[in-house]
């Protein structure tokens, strides 16, 4: 599994408009287009394009 660390508000923001549960995600990787986030329990990761 990657390690993440805990969303910031706005990201948060873009992870619930995903819909996504931004308290169930980690963010490992954020680009200047993209945001890269894995899953608390399950490692399943999942890119966010912005």
């Amino acid at each position: 599994m990657k390690n993440g660390k805990k969303p910031t508000r706005r990201q948060q923001d873009a992870i619930t408009e995903a819909n996504l549960n931004p308290d169930n995600w980690l963010v490992f990787k954020v680009e200047p287009a993209a945001m890269h986030i894995v899953h608390r329990t399950t490692g399943k990761t999942q890119i966010i394009k912005s």
